[in-house]
């Protein structure tokens, strides 16, 4: 399993520092995190000292000598995550489960979203925050470069913005008005950011990767947040909309929910086997998951080897074409019938169909849960792309494994 995510063992022994942790403890690593819930300094502080954890993990750490640093957590976290290939490892998890699992011809699927721990983002917020790191930037370089710091009415901006924020309640004329200044101020730092790069050549020396970066987001959120207020209709829909400087791959998912009618994270289209979960579609982008039935189908049979016979999903999966390409292949759905309801007693394919409905409303959707509440899933407190995916499919995939051990403990009660 660790080979398929990119961690060979390295074929020069002798050279260099060897590894403090094996490639298969790094993924053991990554499913305590998941499993505990723990940060990395939490997690490295309880490594130090728990036996389990450390035999689970295949190093054994000396109270004498105890992990100092959680930064060497983090690096592991990150080589995971750059060497992950979520289809190809869900295709070997699956051939590992597959001797315990049952009803391999029932399928269920429906879509979530998996919200990324950042706070809400409001047009004053988000601009405030593009001021911040473009107002160090500016400064960063006039400081390296021995002039001036050009004048600008930052601190000014500054007072009313936080004076804005105390507030509970916020006027819609004062909101109007910070709304206004606020990218007028962004648009003069960044004019004089970019003066400061014209007069001096060696500018990319001057700047780490990081504020090069971030300038060029800020500049390309500003231009949307710019071109938004001119149109002036706040129910302008901005394509590939910025939401946060820091995350700037986070995109808004409208799901039309009555508590949350818009979430910011990566959605996820799954797939549910026996109490097993299964990624078939993760993106950070808006997709219409009831598009998505068909690849469903091909993934099951490409997992399992099986054809499914039996698919349980909700309203958005019960589109024209889903139900045609459903009864092609003589596959029973849980899609509610079309038309008038009949008076005639049940048949079979009703009773069926009302098995399938109960049984995704509560195992699907109670599968979202225990990933969200125990899995650290509610809100994915990672820094980059990358790690969110890894945290994504850890968390999801830890709580395929404990789903397993958990039923063959209570058969072993029963059987008692």
């Amino acid at each position: 399993m660790a080979e398929n995510l990119g961690l060979i063992r390295s074929m020069r022994p002798g050279r260099g520092r060897r590894p403090y942790f094996t490639p298969e403890g790094k993924v053991a690593l990554m499913f305590l995190k998941m499993y505990t819930g723990l940060s990395s300094p939490k997690l490295m502080e309880q490594l130090n000292g728990n036996i389990h954890y450390q035999l689970f993990c295949g190093v054994r750490i000396f109270p004498t000598h105890p992990l100092t640093n959680y930064k060497l957590l983090d690096d592991v976290f990150l080589e995971l995550a750059s060497g992950l290939r979520i289809q190809h490892q869900q295709e070997i998890l699956a051939g590992a489960w597959k001797p315990y699992m049952k009803d391999l011809d029932t399928m269920y699927t429906d879509a979530t979203c998996y919200e990324s721990g950042m706070r809400y983002p409001t047009d004053t917020k988000l601009l405030w925050e593009g001021i911040e790191k473009a107002y160090v930037i500016m400064c960063t370089l006039s400081s390296k470069q021995n002039v001036h710091r050009p004048r600008t009415k930052y601190a000014d901006v500054e007072k009313a913005n936080l004076s804005y924020r105390k507030q509970r309640r916020h006027a819609k004329i004062r909101t109007g008005k910070l709304t206004r200044r606020l990218p007028s101020l962004l648009g003069k730092i960044l004019k004089e950011t970019r003066r400061l790069e014209r007069e001096n050549t060696q500018t990319d020396s001057l700047l780490t990767v990081r504020q090069k970066s971030d300038l060029k987001i800020i500049t390309r959120m500003y231009r949307q947040q710019k071109n938004h207020f001119e149109n002036n209709d706040p129910r302008e829909s901005v394509r590939d909309r910025i939401v946060s400087v820091s995350k700037p791959y986070v995109r808004p998912i409208v799901r039309g929910k009555e508590m949350k009618g818009v979430e910011f994270g990566a959605k996820c289209n799954n797939i549910l086997v026996d109490g097993l979960s299964f990624i078939e579609k993760l993106s950070f982008n808006a997709f219409s998951e009831g598009t998505r039935l068909p690849h469903c189908l091909k993934m099951h049979q490409k997992l399992f080897g099986v054809d499914a016979r039996k698919v349980g999903g909700d309203a958005g999966y019960s589109g024209c074409a889903n139900r045609e390409y459903c009864k092609e292949r003589g596959i029973h759905t849980s899609f509610v019938k079309r038309g008038r309801p009949s008076l005639e007693k049940k048949k079979e394919n009703d009773i069926i169909r009302n098995e399938l409905a109960r049984v995704r409303a509560t195992r699907m959707e109670g599968s979202f849960g225990t990933q969200k509440e125990h899995y650290g899933l509610k809100r994915i407190k990672a820094r980059t792309r990358l790690t969110e995916i890894l945290y994504i499919f850890f968390g999801i995939h830890t709580a395929n494994v404990v789903q397993p051990v958990r039923r063959e403990a209570s058969e072993k009660v029963q059987t008692a």
